[in-house]
């Protein structure tokens, strides 16, 4: 069997955050970065299915400046077998339609059974890549998964859907599906898996070998949410609440006028 599983680099999103010069992405400057939360759900999923087969071929893919290798290892450190590095350092760049586009160029000829991506990125947020990497390469998709299980060729999957619903999907391989938060719990590598993964194999791929479209869309502006004011918390026993709801609403609307 062979896997491809899919990441990204993205900001710690406790970090303080920046509009770049350009007002059309954050700045880079003085950013923790790590794997983007729902890839390292993909990856823990990946890894569970290598072991569960035995015999299945495991490769990291990822686009991005020379700082996403570090991250990389770490992918190579939980139980990938190589990794495949796309280098760009004008990444935020690209639109959706571009990053799947450059992942389906690559895997179109290469026979991946399974195709693993996380749901989203924290950054950008699109849900995106991963369904238009399916539709590219002509498989089918499950989106948002929070079980997964394979067996004989088949995958069965259950997906989330809105208001806590839960659907039941399956589908013949070759497929890709884009985790969820909670699919599992993401190993943490031990000592002598980073060990490891220092000599795994990772490969340099230029840009222009694998980008053969134009964008769909461009980020014109990005800007933080302005300030409004703040919300009123009212505390005490039920009937004071309703007396006080009733003054403020008298006082500060015309609600009950």
């Amino acid at each position: 069997m062979k896997i491809l599983v899919c990441i990204k680099q993205v900001p710690d999103m406790e970090s303080k955050f920046k509009v770049n010069a350009e007002g059309n992405w954050y700045d880079n400057a003085d950013l923790a970065w790590r794997m983007n939360e729902y890839d390292e759900f993909a990856v823990e999923q990946a890894v569970q299915l290598k072991e569960q087969v035995g015999d299945a071929d495991l490769t990291v893919f990822s686009i991005g400046p020379q700082r996403i290798q570090e991250m990389m290892k770490k992918a190579l450190a939980m139980g990938c077998d190589r990794g495949v590095h796309v280098v760009d350092e004008d990444s935020h760049r690209k639109d959706p339609y571009e990053i799947a586009s450059m992942i389906a160029e690559f895997a179109k000829d290469k026979g991946f059974d399974l195709v693993f991506t996380g749901m989203q990125s924290q950054d950008r947020g699109s849900a995106q890549v991963g369904v238009l990497v399916a539709e590219l390469l002509n498989v089918p998709s499950i989106s948002t998964i929070v079980d997964f299980a394979y067996a004989d060729g088949k995958v069965s999957a259950k997906r989330e859907l809105e208001g806590g619903i839960k659907a039941n999907v399956s589908c013949a391989t070759p497929a890709l599906v884009t985790c969820q938060l909670g699919l599992n719990t993401p190993r943490y590598p031990t000592l002598p898996n980073i060990m490891k993964a220092k000599k795994k194999e990772l490969l340099a791929v230029e840009i222009a070998d694998l980008l053969k479209v134009e964008a769909k869309q461009e980020t014109e502006k990005l800007y933080f949410p302005e300030k409004k004011g703040g919300g009123l918390v009212l505390e005490g026993e039920t009937g004071d609440l309703v007396d006080q709801l009733i003054n403020i609403l008298k006082e500060k609307t015309s609600v009950l006028a």
